[in-house]
């Protein structure tokens, strides 16, 4: 993690050096081992350095090519090292005094354009080519390495790793831009490119752009192949396979100068990644892995211990502890707001800021992260839909009943949900032998009546197709997406257009088919970049890089690619990393269900540790955000969470603090509605 930022005067004025050493020094915090800007007429770059690979101590940045016509500016760790050292002929250098920019550059000299697509990584870079009078910008498959510019057609374009960096420009105007605001108090955060702030915009993950007095242009230069499949012998081979790329993943990752944490919560990531380092550290006879974990011991139903401590009684860890019942999502916000750019912060934010900071205490500038190991892998849980839609009721119904136990659902429920609604299918096909031998077995297995089954998945879905067929048009459902926030204000919603925005960038209204169509449709939602943008953040307040084994581009392939089977199999999501895992896992995290749901601390802190600054902003700040909200929604919600006596629900708690951490960050920031 270090960060890096840069100016094109389009209309060829010289850059202020002032200008960019302004952009270097709000940047510090990202870069503490050294800084440095470079000027050549109307474009400069510059950077901030945070030493974290042993090539990073020799690295000077920005850098300059030998014949003085390319210059770049990275935030990077490559992982194709070897690969691009041989073929970018770098034969006559020791690896290990070739740095990773270094790579970038020569990648670019021999590809040109098409550099990205030949590196393995997490990056986020800028070429200047004077040959083209150009800027060449690109950034890593899954955006774990952000970057926000600002592109003034004919003027100006300007970027760097956080938003701050280009708003100290007096060209960049500070507007606030209301439709992201929107897009939050929907919890639609689907779009890619916008921000906070107009004319403020994020280059997509896996997307390349080139920027001259001509012009911008911009495309993706990867993407994720959603029918590849692989095919192996046996469920071995399959849990060979994945042990091998997941800890090359986690292996890429623990190349550093300085000892590496990981973060430990006792879940399947976490600790996946976390045996895995350590295995590692101890082949090469390294020092022993730092853990550092977030415990409860006030809201003891958080408290995950029983699940660390069976992975730290493995040995060869150094282990550290934070209290996360101490805190609430409203405290040390204004510590927060100093460095995070934009309020539209998650209900688990709190729990990265203080993990961080006693991270930095201890010394440490490197943590390894399980972040979404779950979207990776996949519970695969659409298996069951899969299932159902061919015929496979047998097998759907016993998954139903091994899988409902380790997510805390019903049986019945969970085949309502993924299997049921594909009995219909059956009867519009007319195929009534097969549609009949389902309702026994539902019937058998659930004890629901049978008459009903008939009636209602059989006869009144064929009536329906038959009058709609009658009548030659097919009945049109009202779509009103608005309606199910009510926190948003109507006028504003309908000013920004807000329905056509959660059509267009909303989940799907359909279920998924398919395990593979749900396992794609969460690997390219909009959501896991802007998540990784603020893990990123947060990493960077106190100076810390967050390396993600899980956003790995040859595991994510991988994973995606398995057959449906290998995601669930008898009840058990993410079966083919349970496999590869055994006997690095303790068995009593390897085999265990879900995990530990947070909530009762996110309602304990808010309405508790956190009651008087709730109570002063819904007193005193709210008013900020009038134009956006129903206040008389709002206040309805917040007076029932107050009522001593009540349950607290989603409903009132969640549309609550979104609203009082705006409000809180509007006020912050001093930003005009």
């Amino acid at each position: 993690m270090s960060g890096i930022m840069g100016i094109y005067c389009l209309d060829k004025r010289l850059v202020d050096q002032e200008d960019l050493g302004r952009m270097v020094d709000i940047l510090a915090h990202r870069g503490p081992d050294g800084a440095d800007i470079w000027v050549d007429g109307s474009v400069g770059l510059g950077h901030r350095m945070l030493w974290t690979t042993p090539e990073s101590l020799l690295e000077k940045l920005p850098l300059v090519n030998q014949t003085g016509d390319l210059a770049i500016t990275a935030d990077c760790r490559i992982d194709n090292r070897d690969e691009l050292i041989d073929v970018l002929q770098f034969d006559k250098c020791p690896s290990e005094k070739i740095t990773d920019s270094q790579l970038i550059l020569a990648a670019y000299e021999k590809w040109g354009e098409s550099s990205p697509e030949h590196l393995l990584g997490d990056f986020a870079f800028a070429i200047w080519d004077k040959r083209q009078q150009s800027i060449f910008c690109a950034r890593d498959h899954l955006g774990v390495k952000p970057f926000y510019y600002y592109h003034q057609p004919g003027k100006a374009f300007v970027f760097a790793s956080e938003i701050k960096a280009l708003l100290c420009l007096q060209q960049v105007p500070r507007r606030l831009n209301e439709v992201r605001i929107a897009d939050y108090l929907t919890l639609t955060m689907e779009d890619r490119a916008i921000t906070s702030y107009q004319d403020i915009l994020r280059l997509p993950p896996a997307h390349s752009m080139v920027v001259s007095q001509s012009g911008m242009k911009m495309w993706s230069y990867w993407e994720l192949d959603p029918h590849r499949e692989i095919k192996m012998d046996s469920d071995e081979a399959y849990a060979e396979k994945f042990r091998e790329i997941f800890t090359e993943a986690v292996r890429c990752r623990l190349r550093s100068a300085f000892p590496v944490a990981s973060q430990l919560s006792g879940g399947l990531d976490s600790s996946a990644v976390t045996c895995v380092a350590r295995d590692l550290l101890a082949e090469k006879k390294e020092t022993s892995l730092h853990t550092i974990s977030a415990i409860f011991d006030t809201i003891t139903e958080c408290d995950e211990r029983p699940f660390m401590n069976a992975v730290l009684e493995q040995g060869g860890f150094i282990p550290h502890y934070v209290h996360g019942d101490e805190f609430g999502p409203l405290s040390n916000l204004d510590s927060i707001f100093r460095y995070e750019d934009e309020g539209l912060l998650g209900p688990s934010h709190f729990y990265p800021w203080i993990v961080n900071r006693a991270l930095k205490e201890l010394g440490l500038r490197i943590f390894l992260d399980g972040f979404d190991g779950d979207t990776t892998v996949c519970h695969g849980a659409s298996r069951l839909t899969e299932l159902a839609r061919q015929g496979n009721w047998k097998t759907c119904i016993q998954e139903v009943k091994a899988f409902s136990p380790h997510f805390n659902v019903l049986p019945y429920a969970a085949f309502r949900n993924y299997g049921l609604p594909y009995l219909k299918d059956l009867a519009k096909k007319f195929r009534w032998i097969t549609f009949f031998q389902a309702v026994q077995l539902i019937h058998k297995h659930f004890g629901v009546s049978r008459k009903l089954l008939i009636v209602n998945h059989g006869l009144k879905p064929v009536v329906e197709q038959v009058r709609q067929l009658w009548q030659g048009k097919h009945r049109k459902v009202a779509n009103s997406f608005v309606s199910q926030a009510p926190l948003v204000k109507g006028n504003f919603a309908e000013r920004v257009g807000l329905d056509e925005r959660i059509q267009k960038f909303g989940t799907s209204i359909q279920e998924p088919l398919t395990a593979k169509e749900q396992h794609w449709r969460g690997l390219t939602q909009g959501v896991l970049p802007y998540t990784l943008e603020r893990a990123d953040q947060y990493a960077a307040m106190f100076s810390l890089e967050a390396r993600h084994p899980f956003m790995d581009k040859r595991l994510i392939e991988f994973c995606l690619a398995l057959p449906s089977e290998q995601k669930l199999y008898q009840g058990w999501g993410r079966m083919v990393m349970r496999r590869a895992l055994k006997g690095i896992l303790p068995e009593k995290v390897q085999w265990r269900g879900g995990k530990a749901d947070l909530t009762p601390n996110f309602n304990d802190g808010l309405l508790n540790r956190n009651r008087q600054i709730l109570d002063e902003v819904m007193s005193n700040q709210i008013g900020y955000l009038e134009k956006y909200i129903d206040s008389d929604f709002l206040q309805a919600a917040y007076q029932r969470l107050i009522s001593t006596g009540n349950e607290v629900r989603d409903e009132d708690i969640t549309p609550t603090w979104q609203a009082v951490t705006l409000a809180l960050w509007f006020d912050y920031k001093q930003m005009t509605p």
